[in-house]
């Protein structure tokens, strides 16, 4: 077998023409950048405490009961 002359050789590409470059750096990156987003939307959308402290207590034991209630409850016909 003969070894091809050096001009034959196609040039390589440089990083940027790879489409396997983009899927290697873009992937992490995208995820980088929805980190960030979701850590926005998680500082912009959070509960305000409860003023009172017993409210919490109460009002979880309130809801826990009523669905109790409607779960032994017999069905409406």
């Amino acid at each position: 077998m003969k070894a091809r002359p050096i001009e034959q050789f196609q040039p390589t590409l440089p990083w940027w023409r790879v489409p396997t470059a983009w899927m290697v750096f873009g992937g992490p990156a995208l995820v980088v950048v929805a980190s960030f987003a979701t850590f926005g939307l998680a500082l912009h959308g959070r509960d305000r405490p409860l003023l009172e402290a017993g409210s919490a207590e109460q009002g979880a034991t309130t809801d826990a009961m009523q669905a109790r209630n409607h779960a032994a409850s017999p069905a409406r016909r």
